[in-house]
C-alpha cells in the first residue's frame, strides 16, 4: 500500500484528507468564528487502519491552524488526545 500520499486541505468540504489505494482518510472541521476551528471528526477506513493516517491528517490540520493564526477546539476525541500527547512531549 502506498501511504506516502500528500494530505490535502479541501476548503470546500472543510476537511483535511489523504487518499490511499482508493480510500479516503480525513479530519473534518467547522469554522466557528474568524479565529476558531472546531476539529470535530477523524475517520480512517478499516483497510487503512494502523498506518498512522489519523495522525498525519491531524498533524496537517494543526499545522494549518498554527500557520494561519487559528485557535483549535478539539471536539473530536482523537484530536484532543493527539494534542495532549504532543503537549506532553514538550
Amino acid at each position: 500500500m502506498n501511504t506516502h500520499q500528500e494530505v490535502i486541505h479541501n476548503f470546500a468540504a472543510q476537511s483535511f484528507e489523504v487518499f490511499v489505494d482508493g480510500h479516503r482518510a480525513h479530519l473534518d472541521y467547522q469554522r466557528l468564528d474568524e479565529r476558531t476551528l472546531d476539529y470535530c471528526h477523524t475517520f480512517v477506513p478499516d483497510a487503512l487502519r494502523g498506518q498512522g493516517l489519523a495522525a498525519r491528517v491531524t498533524a496537517a490540520a494543526l499545522d494549518y491552524a498554527r500557520d494561519n493564526g487559528f485557535e483549535v477546539r478539539p471536539s473530536c476525541s482523537y484530536v484532543a488526545a493527539y494534542m495532549q500527547r504532543q503537549a506532553s512531549r514538550r
